[in-house]
């Protein structure tokens, strides 16, 4: 099934026009069609090194693991041992760090004050493992450049200006970042949801896995299909506002990661390219978008065109225990 997944190579953008006009046709259709495509020739280095980078972090003492507790965080920044995130209300098998924008605290002020202002805030930091830092930010801001330029060619696939959405991620998209840890079942029973059946919250995830694989895209409603490990491609797919600005043309596509086997342990590092915060979407101009049929309607999870809305919305429900810690008063807002 590796041939369900169109690999794209991102140099062909710039080699000339047939070669141009060649790529946004399979650009379209794949995001048009699948939601989901590989990207090779992106000139990102330093994949093996995140990766082995992954693996140091979730080998550090757990005393020391447990300093960066997510609990910790109003910012939703930080460590979350397996089971901690959950996913339409069960417990992910799955190790994790989060990381967003290194930024000042933002807090509500006022009744009237979005929710979502919370997660602006400080990331939490090893101590025994200083390089993390320096290299996650620079593979943020490689990645987020990745994500800017591939916005547009989207842009661009579909006959739109290149230039529409650039005042909704600039000039400070709320990047996130995450590593990631599946330990392999260990036979006792346990679930297998490496991360349950979801779709994204933004624009665009660029995804690097190692060579475990494990990730399942619903090609079809209900068919889940084994996505190839490529050595050095990111999975692309497309998050939620994308299918609200194009009226359901691009698909926001669920999917899930099985955990691996006993004894096997897989490692990832997803990034997810946003808006701003407080940035709200528009149809974008296009034949594509007239002529679409809409969204797809899921009353547990209604789609707006609000960024910030959406993912705060999601935090309520994969961390109540944040919630209940730090912000009991968004409670209410939980659907």
């Amino acid at each position: 099934m590796s041939d369900v997944f169109p690999v794209l190579d991102l140099r062909d953008a710039d080699r000339g026009p047939e070669a141009r006009a060649a790529f946004l046709d399979s650009l379209r259709s794949a995001i048009h069609e699948i939601g989901f495509f590989q990207l090779v020739g992106h000139e990102v280095e330093g994949a093996d090194r995140m990766l082995q980078l992954a693996r140091d972090f979730f080998a550090l003492p757990q005393s020391e693991l447990e300093q960066l507790s997510i609990l910790n965080s109003p910012h939703f920044r930080g460590y979350s041992e397996v089971g901690r995130e959950l996913t339409q209300g069960r417990p992910d098998q799955r190790a994790q760090l989060d990381i967003g924008p290194e930024q000042e605290k933002q807090v509500p002020r006022c009744p009237d004050d979005p929710g979502y202002l919370w997660l602006a805030g400080p990331n939490q930091w090893p101590q025994g493992m200083p390089e993390l830092r320096s290299a996650t930010i620079d593979w943020i801001s490689a990645l987020t450049r990745v994500s800017q330029r591939l916005l547009r060619l989207i842009l661009a696939s579909l006959e739109a200006p290149a230039d529409f959405l650039d005042h909704v991620v600039s000039p400070d998209p709320h990047v996130h970042f995450k590593l990631l840890h599946y330990p392999g079942r260990d036979g006792g029973g346990n679930s297998d949801q490496g991360i349950g059946v979801h779709k994204d919250y933004g624009l665009l995830t660029l995804l690097l896995q190692d060579e475990h694989g494990g990730l399942q895209v619903s090609v079809d409603e209900g068919d889940f299909v084994d996505v190839p490990v490529i050595p050095g491609a990111f999975v692309v797919n497309l998050g939620e506002l994308l299918e609200v600005a194009t009226r359901g043309y691009l698909r926001a596509t669920t999917h899930r990661v099985v955990s691996p086997a006993s004894g096997v342990n897989r490692y990832s590092a997803p990034f997810f390219y946003n808006p701003r915060l407080e940035a709200t979407m528009q149809p974008l101009p296009t034949r594509f978008v007239r002529e679409a049929a809409g969204v797809v309607h899921d009353p547990a999870n209604p789609l707006t065109s609000s960024y910030g809305s959406n993912t705060m919305r999601g935090m309520l429900r994969a961390f109540p225990e944040v919630i209940a810690r730090h912000h009991p008063e968004l409670l209410q807002q939980q659907t």
